[in-house]
């Protein structure tokens, strides 16, 4: 059984938003192409290998998912139509982007990632 745990950051469709457009280009240059094996939402959709496991958590208060940077929902909808990836998306609700939230649900992660690969 193959899991994933993601922070936040890492499970947006970068290529769409404004920041992750400049990230993508300063670190890969500007074929957009080469972007998408980087982006969680294209190898969700892509996905062909065993089930997967995936532990999502979001602040509902974060300004970048507020400010549309980060777009969750575009993964939740790439994972629900792929029959191999399980996600369980958790929106935190008063949660924002910094410290707290990280350390709030770090033990949750720790044990999602024991459990899959152990």
């Amino acid at each position: 059984n193959s899991c994933l745990s993601l922070r936040k950051q890492w499970y947006q469709r970068r290529v769409r938003g404004p920041w992750g457009q400049k990230a993508f280009a300063g670190y890969l240059g500007d074929n957009k192409s080469a972007w998408k094996q980087y982006d969680a939402t294209f190898t969700a959709k892509e996905y062909e290998g065993p089930k997967l496991e995936i532990l999502l958590d979001q602040g509902s208060d974060d300004p970048y998912l507020n400010d549309k940077q980060l777009l969750p929902e575009n993964l939740a909808n790439a994972c629900s139509n792929n029959k191999q990836i399980n996600l369980n998306f958790r929106m935190q609700q008063g949660y924002d982007h910094g410290y707290f939230f990280i350390m709030s649900f770090m033990e949750d992660h720790f044990n999602f990632m024991a459990k899959h690969i152990c």
